[in-house]
């Protein structure tokens, strides 16, 4: 099997969504999706990495301030086309907006276990910013070149974006959660990049690394909801405009 990991020195949670097993027996191409954390310090050789993998979209998951305070990132300063897709609405992102609203997914609610927070997060993506998670995904689906999906941690809004791209092609529940939770092996990098930035570093405090774990019971429950109230990923998706064309779209560009 090879390897998805793909090691660069200015990202810790780079890696390929190929090689994942489909229901009907197919399998997902490399080289067509990557996943990965803030790339905003990448260096030349790993510029020159994701270019020789075919990297030609980034996908930026990150909301406006984050964006303003990190910088685009290097992959912009050459011929990649840089998507600016957030997550989040705009109550996140005025002038006046705190550093501990920088990662808002992080706020605390004594009334609320970890798990339905998370969970409320997760599906105020879908809620709030349906267009962002198409535009995505038909990038994905329509251009080219591969593309790399990223938000800061690339764990929950990039999550999010993979959990869907896979469904929606047949991928099995088992090879989703199994995705999600593999960024759990890398939490540690993560954080300490994070911690790193000033953009980031006081939204982390007081927090152990296992409270910021992608556990597979939460994308487990996530996807149950998701069935439970929409019939699955394809028919939320076909319900906000996404048409049969973009699913056969997508499907020969992420299978085998």
């Amino acid at each position: 099997m090879q390897n998805r990991w793909i090691p660069l020195e200015g990202a810790a949670n780079v890696r390929d969504l190929g090689g994942l097993p489909t229901h009907d027996g197919g399998v997902t191409r490399f080289g067509r999706v990557l996943r990965a954390d803030n790339l905003q310090g990448l260096t030349e050789a790993d510029v020159t990495v994701l270019a020789g993998l075919g990297v030609g979209h980034v996908l930026d998951l990150r909301t406006d301030i984050e964006l303003r305070r990190e910088g685009p990132g290097p992959l912009t300063r050459t011929q990649v086309k840089h998507h600016h897709l957030s997550l989040f609405t705009d109550e996140f992102d005025g002038p006046a907006i705190s550093s501990d609203a920088l990662l808002p997914w992080q706020k605390r609610d004594a009334q609320r276990g970890q798990l339905d927070r998370a969970l409320g997060i997760y599906h105020g993506y879908l809620r709030d910013r349906s267009d962002s998670v198409l535009a995505a995904l038909r990038v994905m689906a329509h251009e080219e070149d591969g593309a790399i999906v990223h938000c800061a941690a690339g764990k929950d809004r990039t999550g999010i974006i993979a959990a869907l791209a896979l469904a929606a092609v047949g991928v099995t529940r088992a090879a989703i959660v199994a995705d999600y939770a593999l960024t759990g092996e890398r939490i540690d990098a993560i954080l300490a990049r994070l911690r790193a930035s000033e953009t980031y570093r006081h939204s982390l405090e007081d927090r152990t690394p296992d409270s910021h774990r992608p556990h597979p019971f939460l994308m487990e429950r996530f996807l149950d909801e998701l069935d439970a109230a929409h019939g699955g990923a394809l028919p939320w998706l076909t319900a906000r405009g996404w048409t049969g064309s973009d699913t056969e779209a997508l499907r020969v560009r992420l299978l085998a």
